[in-house]
């Protein structure tokens, strides 16, 4: 029999935590709340967050460094030009670096054109580029020739492979859900702003006084002559 009012009990404790009480609603300070919604209204007008700015800071390093590497390369195999000729129009995928350098101009131009320009809050962009990433490296790796080609056959494509996947843990774990965590607070401080406007109780105005202070004397007297000509003459 006591099980009943128990569980009522639980019921309502556990209610009363999930919703907010109206006293925690009137502790709230107006000031504050317009304060945080323009705070979150001036990250909303620069456009991109500062989280998501450091990622499509990150993607450029990406193409710097192999574009680095690659420079380097093309030095110590025998001079810049002379290796560029025999890398770009003398192409050949088994021992040419250059299509490692156009896979990070490829990475680059999708992820910064999605995740810049276009400002997607979705993941399927990073998710195709690393896959594309992924499975040329790995072909690139079996199917040729680099490793006979000194250092730069293995750091080229261990590099390009890291930093891919970087970029991938990044977007997945950082930006995405920092953003969408700012817009969950934003909507919470814009309720929690609706509520106290709403139940915070307002000052009255001078209008909204029904009688003004004078008018108590004279109602007294009227009504002690009512009094007086309503009482029967003896």
């Amino acid at each position: 029999m006591n099980r009943l009012p128990d569980d009522a009990e639980n019921a309502q404790s556990s209610s009363r935590g999930s919703c907010p009480s109206l006293q925690d609603v009137h502790s709230i300070n107006p000031a504050q709340l317009m304060a945080r919604i323009e705070s979150y209204e001036g990250r909303e007008k620069k456009g991109i967050s500062d989280v998501r700015r450091t990622f499509c800071l990150f993607v450029t390093f990406d193409l710097l460094f192999v574009t680095l590497l690659w420079i380097i390369e093309l030095n110590v195999n025998g001079g810049i030009e002379t290796t560029l000729e025999k890398e770009v129009l003398q192409y050949d995928y088994h021992s040419s670096y250059f299509d490692i350098f156009l896979l990070a101009v490829f990475r680059f131009n999708v992820l910064i054109l999605a995740y810049a320009m276009c400002r997607l809050r979705h993941w399927w962009a990073i998710a195709f580029t690393t896959a594309v990433t992924s499975a040329f490296l790995l072909a690139k790796v079996i199917l040729s020739k680099l490793f006979s080609q000194g250092a730069f056959g293995y750091v080229l494509p261990i590099i390009s492979f890291i930093l891919a996947w970087i970029e991938t843990w990044f977007l997945d774990f950082k930006v995405l859900p920092q953003e969408a965590e700012e817009e969950n607070r934003l909507l919470l401080v814009q309720d929690a702003s609706e509520r106290a406007a709403l139940l915070q109780p307002g000052l009255l105005s001078d209008g909204q006084f029904y009688s003004p202070p004078e008018s108590a004397a004279g109602s007294d007297e009227e009504s002690e002559e009512k009094q007086d000509s309503e009482k029967p003459i003896v």
